[in-house]
């Protein structure tokens, strides 16, 4: 039996799922088994994966496309390692990257459940380190943390199988953030350790769920839904949450349902002055908002 079970889930990415599996095989740590599922693929995926495990990799075949949740749950079903670990077909990690975390493990209390790691992110040539130097705190009881935000990445999280048993596994109703989601879920039982250097690599390509405003604005009404009675127990929180969703419609051409969103976070909280400025900024129209906000941002940063 392995140590760790890691997860491919993919779709159409034969042209990307190799590299991510040639970079667990480059794992200093080797004690674990690989789960490719395939989520209905279309292309050559099956081939590829065949080709490169030489026979070592289970490979699952879901009969049609429900979604990178439902590929993940199939995944964590079918594990027999301690521990869980998640690639993503577009994404690699740096050959010490397990290692570091099962040693983590070794030496970390009975109520950590997670050890994630830092990581590069690369979108159009351009490349940054998270999670944030902004992110107070990253490790212990983080509950509170990611109830804000999500500043955990998939691909460098390590979790004990038991999480899965005591918070549920991915909420297949979500079309994104299923991860941040999750996160949530598992931090109200077990505390995070963090491993402060970039050990895995994360690539941003055109056709991500997480660039789609449609799903991220779903995703946060729902996420919102689920989780509102802690929510709405700190205002600026709540107000923050509105406020996300607000920018997202507004920005996906719905100015006036984005603007009562961003009226709510306003009157949810109105000494954050951005709150405002997002609210009368939306008055004058969604191209107006698009460029004055865009505007804002920069001279922010």
């Amino acid at each position: 039996m392995s140590k760790v079970s890691i997860i491919i889930p993919t779709y159409n990415r034969s042209h990307l799922v190799g590299r991510a599996i040639q970079s667990i095989l480059n794992q200093t740590f080797q004690d674990f088994e690989i789960i490719v599922v395939d989520d209905g693929s279309t292309d050559n995926t099956e081939d590829v994966v065949k080709r490169l495990g030489n026979g070592s990799i289970k490979y699952i075949k879901q009969k049609e496309n429900k979604g990178r949740s439902s590929a993940r749950n199939s995944g964590i079903k079918a594990a027999k390692g301690e521990f869980i670990a998640f690639q993503d077909s577009d994404d690699e990690w740096l050959p010490e990257k397990l290692g570091k975390q099962i040693n983590a493990f070794k030496n970390a209390p009975p109520e950590i459940g997670i050890v994630y790691t830092g990581f590069w992110r690369i979108e159009s040539n351009k490349k940054t380190y998270a999670p944030s130097i902004k992110v107070a705190k990253k490790e212990g009881d983080i509950y509170s943390s990611l109830l804000k935000e999500n500043f955990i990445g998939i691909p460098v999280t390590l979790i004990k199988k038991e999480c899965f048993e005591k918070a549920g596994l991915f909420d297949e109703k979500l079309p994104a953030l299923e991860d941040w989601e999750l996160w949530i879920r598992i931090s109200k039982y077990y505390q995070f350790k963090y491993i402060a250097e970039p050990l895995a690599i994360s690539y941003c390509q055109p056709d991500s769920i997480s660039i789609n405003k449609g799903t991220l604005i779903a995703a946060y009404k729902l996420i919102l839904k689920k989780h509102f009675e802690e929510v709405k127990k700190d205002k600026r929180v709540l107000a923050k949450y509105y406020f996300h969703i607000g920018h997202l419609v507004c920005s996906n051409k719905e100015i006036r349902q984005g603007r009562s969103y961003l009226m709510k976070a306003m009157k949810t909280y109105p000494l954050n002055i951005e709150f405002s400025i997002a609210a009368f900024t939306s008055l004058f129209g969604q191209n107006s908002y698009v460029k004055i906000t865009k505007c804002y941002r920069y001279f922010r940063r």
